[in-house]
């Protein structure tokens, strides 16, 4: 066990400690990763089956980079480890064992598009508006109903309005409807097994004995079923060792509770708790300004984080006049830093609270010639082309994937319309089949048309063809062979277009995907192929090794570390982000994303924020954010360019935005230039800012939640507890400061 001299006195003890419940606490940096890979190495070293450990994580690459480090640590005997995402060793389970609750071992898995599209069909069918009632909000709302194990008959015992009321019939028909396709959603991935261990207690006691040892990643991080499946899972043996931050808590918009992580020891009143307050990749100045923020929260486990690095440089802040100037000095900030410390553009990284904020530093890039990746775009699976093709091999695997076949019923074009479509659903409805089963029977459909007809004989014909050969060729020529049949790849090439080659690309990739995925796995099925692709995640698809600067939410940027780190757009209402007054939890789960961001940066971190900025169509003038408050002076530099370059966010042009590129002249290391004071700005004058209250000679008192436009026009929408929220002309409303 040579191994574990590479770990702390800390790391050894939670990797040592086998028995019974033990709750690790992991600061930022401290080696989370190598403890959970160790312990698991441990594990199997003093003679555990690898097959009786059961590991979670939340992301596929947590998961792939651990396995790899276990099996270089103990070889061969790590093989039969049970590891993943939550989702992933569910959805496995439930392959197994899934016909004990009525679902096919075939079953599909729906991701939020196939959510949504699922819902506003069945919206469409109760008439129900989508222009009334969002059906964005409305999956929203099922998905967080299903976290919190709230099924859809104590949801409709619960409605309060009208909303809920529509959102509860919806969900009734939704979760009949994915039955009826044999399909679940990521929701019920973890719904599914605790009705699976609920019903069949034998089943449970199964997984009892092959699980004695668990072991959960980022513990904070889980929702309600998770934390029930997990008391669930470890009841026997309690032999289970959860990792995590309750300071990295940041998901509960998602349904993770950090209260799981918080009563732990409540829980398992025998739970030993290991502290790793040892950081190994900030420099002493980031890590002090880390532990200052987060030591505002009252909601936290107490640790002192320390470290062996050097001090390091001062925490640089950006005061910048507006989002363009804000682009700008990052990118002028990125030219002397790779000049300066001859890093590459992959050892930096730019974070933002919303995704809508990239769009400035994008374009300061792009102008700039700077390459970039962003991490949380269109990714790779969702597009249209693929997945229209994933739609083709999810029908061939569940034939009674009903959402599947109506994206690829008329694609590529059959003469199949809308008419055509609403009759066979009538038809299937009608005889209790699937859409592909009732196409079949395409002779005893009223009122089709002849080549609607012929189109969906041959849809119908098509699948019987693959269906007979799919367990007689490899899947990879199997995909293969039905995308050539299809035809795609050459109505891609004959339009010839550039979006139309990046198409046909893009399903090359694929079918390479598929290639590579049979090649890895011997034993590998469509099924396992499609199974991945549905539990993929952002942050899964990112490559790090290009060279390109990342763009991230700070959502996003959770597990990863950076050389150099911008956090942008520290402003009120941005970070903390709100749309009116915060409660002290909700502040504390902002600080909480703040603070992930700060932990992210190695040598070198950047905080940014503009005094105007474009939001909702209008220029907002911005508030500093609080967080900047809560930074030591002495930590901290202040590069001021609000007086440099006034805010000009109507009207900016490229002399200026060349200007932003010229080495700044002025370096104020007075924090309290953060906030200068501007003669001709309106509410300036009047000594308004966002969060003021104020009062109304009519309204009475209320609070300012944005201030918008330039001169007469400037604007605040103020939030009065009489009246409700008032969009005033600054210059006519008199408001009084209080």
């Amino acid at each position: 066990m040579q191994f574990l001299k590479d770990l702390n006195p800390k790391q050894q003890e939670a990797v040592k400690t086998v028995e019974g419940p033990i709750m690790v606490v992991a600061g930022p940096g401290s080696g989370k990763t190598r403890v959970l890979t160790y312990r698991i190495a441990y594990l199997i070293h003093i003679g555990v089956p690898a097959s009786n450990i059961l590991a979670l994580t939340f992301t596929n690459r947590a998961a792939n980079e651990m396995k790899e480090r276990i099996v270089q640590l103990v070889g061969d005997k790590s093989k039969q480890l049970w590891m993943g995402t939550f989702h992933s060793v569910l959805a496995k389970i439930l392959r197994i064992e899934g016909e004990k609750i009525g679902y096919e071992r075939n079953y599909t898995i729906y991701d939020s598009a196939d959510s949504l599209s699922l819902i506003k069909s069945i919206m469409s069918a109760k008439g129900i508006s989508t222009q009334q009632f969002n059906p964005q909000a409305i999956r929203a709302r099922i998905s967080s109903a299903k976290n919190q194990l709230v099924m859809p008959d104590d949801y409709a015992r619960r409605t309060l309005d009208l909303f809920e009321e529509k959102t509860a019939a919806v969900y009734v028909d939704y979760q009949k409807q994915l039955k009826h396709n044999n399909a679940m959603d990521f929701d019920d991935l973890l719904l599914k097994p605790i009705e699976l261990f609920d019903r069949n207690k034998k089943t449970l006691e199964k997984y009892h004995d092959r699980f004695r040892f668990i072991l959960i990643d980022e513990y904070q991080d889980t929702n309600r079923a998770q934390y029930i499946l997990i008391r669930l899972l470890a009841e026997k043996h309690k032999n289970i060792c959860v990792v995590g931050d309750d300071a990295q808590s940041i998901y509960a918009f998602r349904g993770a509770d950090i209260r799981n992580i918080l009563d732990f020891e409540h829980d398992y009143p025998d739970a030993r708790l290991i502290r790793l307050e040892q950081n190994y990749r900030s420099t002493k100045t980031i890590l002090d300004a880390a532990d200052r923020v987060i030591k505002h929260n009252v909601d936290q486990i107490a640790k002192d984080l320390w470290t062996q690095n050097q001090a390091g440089e001062k925490i640089t802040l950006l005061a910048c006049a507006d989002d363009r100037d804000e682009g700008g000095t990052i990118v002028q900030k990125i030219y002397e830093e790779t000049h300066r410390r001859k890093i590459d553009l992959n050892g930096i990284a730019i974070m933002y609270r919303t995704n809508a904020q990239s769009r400035a530093i994008e374009d300061a890039l792009r102008r700039n010639s700077i390459p970039y990746v962003i991490i949380g775009g269109i990714e790779f699976y969702q597009r249209k082309e693929v997945k229209d093709v994933l739609a083709y091999f999810r029908v061939l695997v569940n034939l009674r994937d009903d959402e599947s076949f109506l994206r690829i019923v008329n694609y590529p074009s059959r003469g199949i319309g809308e008419a055509a479509i609403v009759r066979l659903r009538a038809f299937a409805n009608s005889k209790q089949r699937s859409l592909l089963d009732a196409a079949s029977g395409v002779g005893d459909l009223p009122g089709v048309t002849t080549k609607a007809r012929n189109g969906l004989r041959e849809v119908s014909t098509l699948f019987q063809k693959y269906v007979q050969i799919k367990s007689e060729i490899s899947i990879s020529e199997l995909c293969r062979s039905l995308v050539d049949e299809l035809g795609i790849l050459p109505m891609f090439k004959n339009e010839g277009t550039p979006d139309a080659m990046t198409r046909w690309e893009n399903v090359q990739e694929l079918l390479s995907a598929i290639t590579e995925f049979s090649e890895r796995r011997s034993d590998a099925t469509l099924e396992d192929f499609l199974q991945d692709v549905s539990l993929v995640s952002d942050i899964d698809e990112w490559d790090g090794s290009h060279n390109a600067v990342t763009l991230m939410t700070l959502h996003s940027a959770k597990g990863l570390e950076f050389p150099i780190v911008f956090i942008s757009g520290l402003e009120e209402g941005l970070l903390p982000f709100s749309n009116s007054a915060l409660d002290r939890k909700e502040v504390e789960e902002e600080r909480r994303l703040y603070y992930v961001g700060i932990t992210r940066a190695m040598e070198k971190l950047y905080l940014s924020y503009a005094r105007a900025r474009y939001r909702f169509g209008e220029v907002t003038y911005q508030t500093p954010s609080r967080f900047l408050e809560e930074l030591s002076d002495a930590s901290l530099e202040t590069i001021n360019n609000v007086q440099r370059y006034p805010a000009r966010t109507h009207h900016v042009n490229e002399e200026n935005a060349a200007r932003h590129r010229k080495p700044p002249k002025q370096v104020d290391h007075d924090h309290s230039d953060v906030m200068p004071d501007y003669e001709n700005d309106t509410a300036s004058c009047l000594n308004l800012r966002i969060g003021s209250f104020v009062e109304h000679e009519t309204f009475g008192k209320g609070k300012i939640l944005t201030i918008a436009g330039v001169g007469d026009s400037m604007k605040a929408v103020v939030d009065f507890p009489s009246v409700g929220r008032k969009s005033l002309l600054l210059q006519y409303a008199h408001l009084k400061v209080l």
